[in-house]
């Protein structure tokens, strides 16, 4: 593990927006009816995974750094530890944003509402608890020799 000085408030504000949009989408998709509020989470889903490709792309993590640190509306929780467990949990909450997407245009929004709760809840359970699921999957993914090696 590579493990370094970690910022974890940009955990936090990510999970924040992660669970605001998705209910903002929900509350207008499934409980007032608005056609293609679902694509909010399809765009949450496509900043997670632009934010795991590159840190520039990572749009929830640039308006912390260039707007809430700066001005004190959140500050710092610098910790050491390994920020890839993280990364993969992002890219998993993700995969099942983009999972909702395809079921939402496959017209079942039902199931792409499960998908998106999924990812609102998990994303709950680590803000409101500092405890990540994804994170511990990817431990033991890695503890079964079942993730690439980092070079």
């Amino acid at each position: 593990m590579a493990v370094q000085a970690f910022d974890r408030s940009v955990l936090k504000v990510g999970q924040v927006f992660i669970m605001g949009l998705n209910l903002i989408g929900f509350v207008l998709g499934f409980v007032l009816g608005v056609r293609g509020a679902w694509l909010l989470s399809t765009a949450v889903g496509l900043v997670m995974l632009a934010g795991v490709a590159s840190p520039n792309l990572a749009l929830f993590k640039q308006l912390y750094l260039r707007v809430l640190k700066p001005r004190g509306i959140v500050k710092p929780d610098v910790q050491q530890e390994d920020a890839t467990p993280h990364q993969f949990a992002q890219m998993v909450g993700g995969i099942f944003l983009m999972a909702a997407t395809v079921v939402f245009v496959a017209g079942a929004a039902p199931a792409g509402w499960v998908l998106v709760w999924i990812v609102i809840v998990l994303a709950f359970v680590n803000f409101a608890f500092d405890f990540c699921v994804g994170c511990q999957v990817y431990y033991q993914l890695d503890r079964f020799n079942l993730l690439p090696r980092r070079g």
